[in-house]
């Protein structure tokens, strides 16, 4: 019993909801280009760059608001890479996403050294303010990343734009033929994707810790992956999906102690959890059909 209450606990609640606010943002932003028909495998590398960007932006000007704005602009830039590779030149979508992902490893690690003249964990710089709503308590990332579930769901559902996003995504050469840019679409998506997953990164570094650390993103930009695909390519179930996927890294970081269950097997949660939701669910979830497809107009 003091188990079910230290898991269903105020405290428990309060992480899942910091937990959940990169994995709501990077999966909507990947829900962006993955509905318009491009993989966006980058989300983990993007997010990286981001979280580092907020706290370089911070460092130079010592405002966090003018972080969380470089976090956005070098999300976007990141993005833009992978837009022009695979949009433009269209290679293959994976490799594109998987190459960014290195890229900003060994970018971070490098400039990390550069600035601050260290290998691990950069000076505290500092953090947005907590903003308290009642009895909430955020900084004002998790606010937007809560409020963009149903901004994007109506964008993509109920807006001629959002109409066009889902047509390049399913039947590119039918969208072609009515006169939308199919191109053009998906490389504003990804650009959009790029801003969702900096501003994911954001939250990381400036909102929650005051710092960067390297590799601080620990595969939240794949878990968000996993909740895009668990959500089927739907803002609300990608929502839903982040949640149970927040709470399981709440649990694991809780310190709750489960009888007869070692601490390292319980910090492992959130990635077992992972793994059986793709493993029973991926089969049966229905991507958009032109995905990872490049669209070649000459051969419509």
């Amino acid at each position: 019993m003091d188990v079910i209450l230290q898991i269903f606990s105020l405290t428990i609640l309060w992480s899942t909801i910091r937990q959940a606010t990169p994995l709501i943002l990077a999966s909507l932003g990947g829900i962006f280009a993955e509905r318009s028909g491009v993989i966006n495998i980058a989300l983990e590398g993007i997010m990286l760059t981001g979280a580092f960007a907020s706290i370089y932006g911070m460092y130079l000007t010592g405002s966090p608001w003018i972080g969380l704005l470089f976090a956005i602009i070098v999300g976007i830039i990141i993005a833009s890479i992978h837009a022009v590779v695979t949009v433009i030149f269209k290679t293959n979508q994976v490799v594109s996403g998987t190459a960014i992902n290195i890229f900003a490893l060994g970018l971070t690690q490098f400039l990390l050294e550069v600035i601050w003249k260290v290998s691990g964990t950069s000076p505290r710089i500092g953090r947005l303010p907590t903003w308290t709503i009642g009895p909430l308590s955020f900084n004002p990332i998790v606010y937007i990343a809560f409020a963009m579930v149903p901004i994007v769901w109506f964008i993509l559902y109920r807006t001629p734009w959002g109409l066009r996003i889902r047509a390049v995504g399913e039947h590119p050469q039918a969208a072609d033929t009515v006169g939308i840019n199919v191109n053009r679409i998906r490389f504003i998506c990804v650009l959009i994707s790029g801003a969702f997953a900096g501003l994911a990164g954001a939250h990381l570094s400036l909102g929650e810790l005051g710092i960067f650390q390297k590799e601080m993103t620990a595969g939240r930009g794949y878990i968000a992956l996993a909740a895009m695909i668990f959500g089927k390519w739907n803002p609300v179930g990608a929502f839903l999906a982040s949640l149970l996927f927040a709470f399981s890294q709440a649990v694991s970081i809780s310190g709750v102690n489960i009888p007869f269950i070692p601490r390292e097997l319980i910090n492992t949660i959130p990635y077992v959890v992972t793994i059986i939701v793709l493993a029973s669910f991926v089969g049966r979830a229905h991507a958009p059909k032109a995905i990872g497809k490049p669209y070649d107009k000459s051969e419509r």
